[in-house]
């Protein structure tokens, strides 16, 4: 049984439909595919989805820092899906090309200055270790505030599930798209 299959309307229960045309009607306008693999459980996907749009779009993080540590968290858990649909973001968002290829490369300190070089750190740091440091911390706050601490927090959890869904289910990058670079 394949673990993922791309959303085929007529297949779907009246409850699974439901969702899928709340999330279409949403900020996406369309049903994005962790959305399509957590279908098999209605609720999950309506909540989850909910959560994403509030985390990528209603937060006080500007879609440039957003697409940063999303793509730091595509990095960190090689989840292809997300880069090839993030990387095209991030562009759109203005990170530069040297930004997002030294971020799949998975350059420490990639070409970054300012407050992306704290967000970054702050992304990079809670995935690398499941934690952020006191100094690392302190940083963030100091530079950031907060509440973009807060948003920033709760956007790399959530994709870090968009990640882990991803690649559990197999869900195959958008054909033609970016490629995830490999390390080794």
């Amino acid at each position: 049984m394949p673990r993922f299959t791309a959303l085929d309307p007529a297949s779907l229960t009246d409850a699974q439909r439901a969702v899928a045309d709340e999330v279409r009607r949403g900020r996406r306008g369309t049903v994005p595919a962790n959305v399509v693999a957590w279908l098999p459980n209605p609720e999950l996907a309506r909540r989850a989805a909910a959560l994403g749009e509030l985390v990528r779009y209603e937060t006080a993080l500007p879609p440039r820092w957003s697409e940063l540590a999303i793509l730091v968290v595509a990095r960190r858990w090689s989840c292809a899906y997300e880069w090839a649909v993030h990387v095209a973001e991030a562009g759109r968002a203005g990170l530069e090309t040297a930004i997002i290829d030294a971020i799949g490369r998975d350059e420490v300190t990639p070409v970054l200055e300012g407050l992306d070089a704290v967000v970054h750190a702050f992304a990079r740091e809670l995935v690398t270790t499941g934690r952020v440091s006191d100094g690392c911390y302190d940083d963030a706050l100091e530079a950031l505030g907060e509440v973009v601490v807060v948003d920033l927090i709760a956007l790399v959890g959530y994709y870090t599930l968009v990640a882990f869904t991803l690649n559990a289910r197999n869900v195959p990058p958008p054909a033609g798209a970016p490629a995830l670079p490999v390390i080794g």
